[in-house]
């Protein structure tokens, strides 16, 4: 069994989505001995933001890209292999701004790549990523799971549909939430854990 783990969040050990990624983590690696892990901070090593270069170098054929183009399509060729060699993939994502961090938004673009983890056919879009499962680690500083506030998430719902328009649907939730309300931010993250069921 292999496990990505990403991590998005540029808070270091003070980052709810990793502590919360990381426990699902060794409940995988319990339940899964022997098990390999790669872990790629997206904000230590971060991917560029989309260029003309490398829209430009996704579609051009192989035999056709100038050595320009051959180097920036290597970020996202790699980050695709990773992608592909992973059984699980755990992606921690706090919500900042209702939305997810750009660092992995800069990742989705590189591996959202028609006729590579996506394509068109006659019945619409296929998506070509299968046979993973994915979990996310969400931290957010207020609830947005349910309640008054759950229409500003836009971190879940995106990722949920981006994933799974690349083929990945097998996708389970869990969420440290309220880490700035008084009332629930002693008990979030130990709350966020005891619910991880695998």
């Amino acid at each position: 069994m292999k496990i990505l783990h990403l991590i998005s969040s540029p808070r270091g050990n003070a980052s709810f989505s990793i502590k919360l990624g990381n426990a699902i983590v060794d409940k995988l690696q319990q339940a899964n001995p022997g098990s390999s892990l790669k872990t790629h901070n997206l904000t230590q090593t971060p991917f560029p933001h989309l260029e003309e270069v490398h829209i430009n170098s996704f579609f051009t054929p192989l035999e056709g890209r100038t050595p320009e183009l051959a180097e920036a399509i290597k970020h996202s060729d790699e980050a695709i292999a990773e992608l592909k060699d992973a059984d699980i993939i755990v992606i921690g994502a706090p919500l900042y701004n209702f939305g997810i961090h750009s660092t992995l938004k800069a990742w989705i673009d590189h591996i959202a790549r028609a006729g590579v983890t996506f394509r068109y056919n006659e019945n619409g879009p296929e998506g070509l990523v299968k046979g993973k499962k994915l979990y996310l680690a969400i931290s957010s500083g207020g609830v947005y799971s349910d309640g008054p506030f759950k229409a500003f998430d836009f971190t879940e719902p995106y990722l949920r549909a981006v994933l799974g328009f690349m083929g990945m649907t097998d996708i389970t939730t869990y969420r440290v939430e309220g880490v700035n309300m008084p009332h629930l931010k002693e008990n979030a993250l130990d709350k966020a854990i005891q619910s991880i069921q695998l």
